[in-house]
């Protein structure tokens, strides 16, 4: 069992969004979130393995309009998420 290969699918848009937000935790100054990940210190091995499997794979993390792609990618997905991604504005006074 321990050497079976599990396969997740994401959208091109699911994989560069997570591949830049990974890239953003494990190359920033993210405290929270490698205490967070520090926690259970196991789960560094298939966030590593995902995050290369993603920048092994993108061609748009080369491209020199990277962070425009990313910017499209990220409205697309939110407005695929309907309220979740773009919570209506809550207009009621109190």
């Amino acid at each position: 069992m321990a050497d079976d290969d599990f396969t997740i699918t994401l959208t091109h848009d699911q994989a560069l969004i997570l591949s830049d937000w990974l890239h953003t935790m494990l190359m920033g100054d993210t405290p929270e979130f490698d205490a967070l990940v520090n926690r259970d210190p196991a789960v560094w091995s298939p966030v590593y393995a995902i995050s290369g499997a993603l920048e092994t794979t993108l061609v748009e993390v080369f491209k020199p309009d990277y962070l425009d792609l990313v910017a499209a990618a990220r409205e697309r997905l939110l407005d695929s998420l309907g309220e979740i991604g773009r919570p209506p504005n809550n207009t009621t006074q109190a």
